[in-house]
C-alpha cells in the first residue's frame, strides 16, 4: 500500500462516519412511525426517551392497523390513490414522451417557442395557478358513474378525473425526456427511416427501447408527486367518494380523539408501499442505464 492510500484511510473512514450519521438522521423517523404503529398511546409516550422509541420491542399490538382500516376507510382512500396514481403515471410516460419526442428528433415551425414556454413553465409553481384552474374545471361538464350509468355532470369538482387530467402533461416530464432523447444519436432515427419506418414508429421501436432509464425516472418522480398530492384535492374534491388518502389522513386525524398509534399506522400503511415501489424501480432503473447503453 502507497503512502497516499495510507493518508486516504482516515479520510474515507471521516466520509463513511459522516454518512452513516446522516443515514440515521433521515431514517429514524420512519423507525419511529413504524415501531409506534405496533405500540399504544401510553406505551409511545413512555418509550419516548429511550431508543424503544425506534424499535418494535415491548407489548406489541396489531389493533392499530385494524383501527385504521375500520374507521379511516383506508381501502377506499387507497384504491382512488391508486387509480390516479396508476392512471396518471401512465398517461404521462405515453404523452409527455411524445412531445419531448417531437420536440428533440422533428424539424417543425415553432418549435423553439414550444421549447421557450415549456422553459418558462418549470419556474411557475403550482400554487400560482391553482386557483384558476380550479374555477376552470369547476365550468367544465363532465361524467360521473351514477345509480343508472353514466350521468353527465356540470362539474368536474370531485371526481377522480378532476385529479388526473391536469396532471398527465407535465413540463419537468417533457424536460427530462427532452434532455435524454437529444442525447441519442440520430443516426438511428436515419437508419429507420431510409428502411421505410414512419416517425411514430421511429419512437416506438428506436427511441423507447433506448430511454428506459428516463422512463423509469419519469415514472419514480410523476408517482410520488401525484401520491402525495393535498392541496389539489383539498380544494377540489369536498366529498369522500374521489377523496384520495392525503386527504382522508387529515380526516382521520381530525375527526376522533388523537390515538398516536392509530396515526402512525395509516401513515405507515402510506408510506410502506410508495418506498417499496420506489426500490424496485430503483434497482430496474440501474439495471436500465447498464443494459440500454446506447446514449452517448
Amino acid at each position: 500500500m502507497t503512502p497516499a492510500q495510507h493518508r486516504s484511510i482516515p479520510l474515507k473512514i471521516a466520509i463513511y462516519a459522516l454518512m452513516t450519521a446522516l443515514g440515521a438522521v433521515f431514517i429514524f423517523p420512519f423507525l419511529f412511525m413504524l415501531a409506534s404503529s405496533l405500540k399504544s398511546n401510553d406505551a409511545i409516550f413512555a418509550d419516548l426517551a429511550s431508543l424503544r422509541a425506534v424499535l418494535p420491542i415491548g407489548a406489541l399490538t396489531g389493533e392499530n392497523y385494524v383501527h385504521a382500516f375500520a374507521r379511516g376507510h383506508i381501502g377506499h382512500y387507497l384504491a382512488n390513490s391508486v387509480v390516479i396514481t396508476g392512471v396518471t403515471v401512465a398517461l404521462g410516460l405515453v404523452v409527455n414522451s411524445l412531445a419531448a419526442f417531437a420536440l428533440a428528433r422533428l424539424e417543425w415551425r415553432g418549435k423553439q417557442a414550444v421549447l421557450t414556454v415549456l422553459a418558462v413553465l418549470l419556474v411557475v409553481p403550482f400554487e400560482a395557478i391553482s386557483v384558476p384552474l380550479m374555477q376552470l374545471v369547476a365550468k367544465l361538464p363532465g361524467l360521473s358513474l351514477g345509480v343508472d350509468g353514466l350521468v353527465l355532470t356540470r362539474s368536474w369538482l370531485d371526481t377522480l378525473y378532476v385529479q388526473i387530467l391536469p396532471f398527465i402533461a407535465n413540463a419537468f416530464s417533457i424536460f427530462l425526456f427532452y434532455q435524454f432523447f437529444r442525447d441519442i444519436p440520430k443516426d438511428f432515427d436515419e437508419a429507420a427511416y431510409v428502411d421505410g419506418a414512419t416517425p411514430l414508429q421511429v419512437y416506438r421501436h428506436v427511441i423507447v427501447p433506448s430511454s428506459l432509464p428516463v422512463f423509469a425516472t419519469v415514472t419514480i418522480l410523476q408517482a410520488l408527486a401525484m401520491w402525495n398530492q393535498y392541496l389539489w384535492p383539498l380544494i377540489t374534491v369536498p366529498g369522500e367518494a374521489a377523496r384520495p388518502l392525503m386527504i382522508g389522513m387529515e380526516q382521520f386525524f381530525g375527526a376522533r380523539r388523537t390515538a398516536w398509534g392509530e396515526v402512525m399506522a395509516y401513515a405507515s400503511l402510506i408510506t410502506v408501499p410508495v418506498l417499496a415501489a420506489f426500490i424496485f424501480f430503483q434497482r430496474w432503473f440501474v439495471r436500465s442505464v447498464i443494459g440500454s447503453g446506447v446514449k452517448g
